[in-house]
């Protein structure tokens, strides 16, 4: 399946990266949305499908990984990237316990990014 049929839903409070990143996988042919943070990253994954979330786990308000346990309460099947620049190994554990796919730090490599979607896309058939 072509990547222009792959939506991804970037959740990121600094706009820099929101930009940069949608800007990338734009790029990479996929369909890109973007929004600042949890509560309307929630509010629009009611209105519309994605096959991807990548989302930020430091953001005020709602963090990453409270997104995370929100998402799973409503969309459990979600397939979800987090990324950090401030990556620790107890956010790490956390988000792979709740079910992250991947967990990668800023800034994002875009090769590690790619190999990463590839494989969320082989494995899931999205």
């Amino acid at each position: 399946m072509a990547n222009s049929s792959k939506k991804i839903l970037i959740v990121d409070d600094e706009e820099n990266a929101r930009i940069g990143l949608s800007r990338l996988l734009a790029r990479e042919g996929f369909q890109v949305d973007s929004v600042p943070n949890g509560y309307e990253a929630l509010n629009y994954l009611r209105q519309h499908q994605v096959n991807l979330i990548v989302t930020d786990i430091n953001m005020p308000e709602m963090n990453g990984i409270s997104f995370l346990r929100e998402l799973n309460k409503t969309f459990p099947h979600s397939n979800v990237i987090m990324i950090t620049a401030h990556g620790g190994v107890e956010s790490y554990i956390e988000a792979m316990n709740l079910g992250a796919f991947e967990y990668i730090n800023k800034p994002v490599k875009i090769d590690e990014l790619k190999s990463i979607l590839n494989k969320i896309f082989k494995e899931t058939n999205h």
